[in-house]
């Protein structure tokens, strides 16, 4: 029909972030909806307003809302949904996954995916780690997930189990020095003990490395991958040691942001709705590699018996997830963070040093007072 929109959208290239969205809009070729695909780095680093001028749906990590919301590139859901329904959204969502994407009082996608950081392990682990001390005692080959901007997540995470979740108290100061300097201690200890095979790899190779290796028993932290829950264990990230802490780990997933190029259809906001339905969410998604966000998935008897309860075993996890800076330059600042840490990790650093280059990177990137 001359009338027929064609809608592009643009995901991961990774079955859980293209087959489920992939599959749906072939079940309803009269969206006219398709789904392109960009690199796992892509999606972490790419300019988001480029990718709203050549997509209609964009698939976005939280931390880039800022960034939309200077660049005027997506439209809020509260413009094509109502509050009910967000508000429900809210309720039924694991932990902060809705929440991540409210920045200037809207939300800015739809929480399709949930991930965090979680504990990854190898089968023949016995006696899995619970606490941070735990994972420095544990008898077996440990890893740490530093490439990219893994580094600093695993920096934020390690924080929030100390007890200090970095830029919550105030907003202007990234971490205080104590915390940082036993969160840096940590990872120190950890990185001299690493392999080297998996310095350089990101949670995907990491992840692949374990299960086609046996020099990695144990990755304390890396963001869980449903589709390896067969073939490794997950577990809750380990908690701190002290009573102000708890389960350290940095909130992560995707949502669908809708770019100010799309022009709406009802249909098409039908399927966005259908999309989050518990339907949907705990048979369709799960069924066709993705990894859902609402709670009645993460808790589904069915779902985890399928995926060998990584569900179950991570949903504290999830629940706790600490959700990381987003003011726009936020992406910028955790890609200069990470190589900072790297560096100091590899070459053995002055830590006071480096926290104090943390803190000088990040009050660069943000105007003060303004929204994380």
């Amino acid at each position: 029909m001359s009338d027929t929109v064609a809608y592009r959208g643009l995901t991961w290239d990774h079955p859980r972030g293209f087959n489920a969205l992939d599959a749906a809009a072939r079940a309803h070729p009269e969206l006219g909806l398709s789904w392109a695909v960009h690199s796992l780095e892509g999606f972490e680093t790419h300019p988001i307003a480029d990718l709203c001028d050549r997509y209609d749906l964009v698939v976005l990590d939280h931390p880039h809302v800022g960034e939309a919301v200077d660049g005027q590139c997506l439209v809020p859901l509260e413009d094509l949904f109502s509050a009910d329904e967000i508000a429900g959204w809210q309720r039924d969502c694991i932990g902060p996954s809705l929440a991540s994407y409210n920045f200037a009082g809207r939300h800015w996608a739809l929480p399709l995916d949930a991930a965090t950081q979680v504990m990854a392990c190898h089968p023949s682990v016995g006696d899995i780690p619970r606490t941070w001390d735990d994972v420095l005692a544990f008898d077996g080959p440990v890893a740490l997930s530093l490439a990219g901007p893994h580094a600093a997540l695993s920096f934020q995470s390690i924080c929030a189990a100390l007890g200090e979740r970095p830029a919550m108290a105030d907003p202007d100061i990234f971490i205080s020095l104590q915390t940082g300097l036993a969160a840096f201690d940590l990872m120190q200890r950890l990185t001299d003990a690493s392999p080297l095979s998996v310095r350089d790899l990101n949670p995907i190779r990491i992840l692949q490395h374990m299960v086609d290796h046996d020099d990695v028993a144990l990755c304390p932290l890396i963001y869980g991958y449903v589709n390896y829950a067969n073939r490794l264990t997950f577990a809750n990230a380990p908690r701190g040691n002290v009573e102000t802490g708890g389960i350290g780990s940095t909130l992560g997933g995707t949502g669908i942001g809708i770019s100010k190029r799309c022009r709406m259809t009802p249909q098409l906001l039908d399927h966005l709705r259908w999309l989050m339905l518990p339907q949907a969410q705990v048979d369709f998604i799960p069924a066709h590699d993705g990894q859902p966000s609402l709670r009645a998935a993460w808790r589904d008897a069915g779902v985890n018996a399928r995926w060998g309860g990584f569900y179950a075993n991570t949903f504290d996890t999830l629940e706790a997830a600490y959700v990381r800076p987003r003011h726009n330059r936020a992406i910028a600042f955790q890609t200069e963070a990470s190589a900072r840490l790297r560096a100091a990790l590899f070459e053995h650093g002055d830590p006071a040093a480096l926290l104090n280059d943390l803190q000088t990177a990040y009050a660069r990137t943000r105007v003060p007072g303004t929204e994380r």
